[in-house]
């Protein structure tokens, strides 16, 4: 009877603790570590432009044109930059000549996102401007600023942008003036327009 009991109680203990040992050997699942969407590294942009006109005698009056750059991400938070424009339209008669400013700029980008779709980016920027159709001599000079913008996701690659900056530079107070000019100018520039993914 003893005996009958024990392999009884053995019996039931090996049934109870059999699907234990089993469902231990049971590999987890596996999250997978794919992203979940296409990963984009290059972000185009082009739009409408204004920069004021500070290196022009009697004249504070701005102008406007087209705004191009292509930033290429090294990270998530953090890009390269490189931006180009050329202004020519006058906005107000002010200025009597018919000036025309071109802006050759890269620099660093950090941007992160905000709410959602919306993106903050700050850029530092260094190159060069160059102011046509007016007496100034050199008519070169190099330039540089600091601004920051805002982006709103339309789409997977399409999306808005709009930003501000500065740009200093160094242009002559006297036309013909030879050699370096000390005398800095800013002009405040800022862009409007559309940015695509790829």
């Amino acid at each position: 009877m003893k005996r009958k009991l024990f392999l009884g109680i053995w019996a039931v203990t090996a049934v109870v603790l059999m699907p234990l040992a089993a469902n231990c050997q049971i590999e987890p699942e596996r999250t997978s570590s794919q992203p979940t969407g296409p990963e984009y590294k290059y972000h185009a942009f082009v739009g409408f432009g204004y920069t004021s006109l500070n290196q022009v005698s009697q004249s504070n009056s701005g102008l406007t044109g087209v705004d191009l750059s292509i930033t290429r991400d090294l990270g998530k938070y953090f890009g390269i930059t490189a931006e180009g424009g050329h202004y020519e339209w006058t906005i107000t008669s002010s200025n009597p000549e018919s000036a025309s400013v071109s802006l050759y700029l890269a620099g660093p980008e950090l941007h992160a996102p905000l709410y959602e779709r919306v993106g903050l980016f700050v850029h530092g920027l260094i190159g060069a401007a160059h102011t046509s159709g007016v007496a100034i001599q050199p008519d070169q000079s190099f330039a540089g600023g600091i601004g920051m913008g805002l982006d709103y996701k339309l789409g997977p690659r399409l999306g808005v942008r709009v930003f501000g900056d500065d740009i200093g530079s160094s242009f002559t107070l006297t036309p013909y003036q030879p050699g370096d000019s000390p005398h800095r100018r800013f002009n405040a520039h800022a862009a409007i327009g559309v940015t695509y993914a790829f």
